[in-house]
């Protein structure tokens, strides 16, 4: 009977260990960063570049009632904002250009930028950086001018806080990148958005106030545009040197002119 006892026990026993390593059994994904020193294409997905993709990313697009329009631009332009991440609850969704979203990839989202621009980011609180291929849009909250994947987000250190001040500079594109040429502080504005600060019946009178704003924080300068409402002149007053939309609604955000908005020049 004891006999009996133990040899049902060392089965059992047996068995129990048997289904307690299939159930530890796990898989871990190696994070495959996508960033290099020189020409390179990331390794893990394979780059979208067909015309069709970039015709039709490139087209204005509306969320939340606000009007998008993606830009070209060019290597060594920089701008700032305020960089976010997104991580396990869009992992393996599709982006915005067809892939599929892997938070372990050196990517990210961009409200305007072609797709496949890279990007060197910046966290201006520790001053670490990374470079990585914008292949989403995003993100669509006021202030915020990148969303970074998971990867992109720990080796900047922002995913404790969620988000950070940061610098960006558009370092290549379809995938490529290669070390800028130009100064690392040097900002290449944008012609392409104004935000109206005034409107005035009487020219005088714009005059006066684009004069008194002619240049705001040193970057921001004002001009006049004359058109017709209701049968009469009128005389609109506009800020330019607007790097991209994103940083014409940060600044509409200060409040600094009442009833401000965005206009495509």
């Amino acid at each position: 009977m004891y006999f009996r006892k133990c040899t049902k026990y060392i089965i059992f026993s047996a068995i129990i260990s048997i289904f307690a390593g299939c159930g530890a059994r796990s898989y871990t994904y190696q994070p495959n960063y996508s960033y290099q020193s020189s020409f390179s294409e990331p390794r893990s997905t394979k780059i979208n570049n067909s015309k069709s993709m970039h015709r039709a990313t490139m087209r204005p697009y509306r969320v939340g009632g606000k009007t998008y329009y993606p830009t070209t631009v060019s290597e060594g332009d920089t701008f700032s904002g305020i960089a976010s991440w997104y991580g396990r609850d869009f992992h393996g969704k599709k982006t915005s250009n067809g892939e599929y979203y892997n938070m372990y990839d050196m990517t990210a989202a961009h409200k305007t930028l072609p797709m496949n621009t890279m990007v060197r980011v910046t966290n201006l609180r520790n001053n670490r950086s990374a470079i990585v291929r914008i292949n989403d849009r995003g993100p669509f909250v006021n202030s915020r001018i990148i969303d970074l994947s998971y990867a992109a987000a720990s080796r900047l250190g922002i995913i404790a806080k969620g988000t950070a001040p940061v610098r960006l500079e558009v370092v290549g594109f379809k995938g490529l990148i290669r070390a800028s040429k130009t100064a690392p502080n040097k900002v290449v504005r944008l012609s392409g958005f104004l935000v109206q600060i005034g409107a005035f019946r009487n020219r005088s009178g714009a005059k006066r106030f684009a004069n008194r704003h002619k240049s705001v924080d040193s970057r921001y300068t004002s001009k006049i545009k004359e058109y017709m409402l209701d049968g009469y002149p009128i005389y609109r007053v506009y800020l330019s040197g607007f790097g991209s939309e994103n940083e014409a609604r940060d600044f509409i955000l200060r409040g600094e002119f009442n009833g401000s908005f965005i206009v495509r020049n």
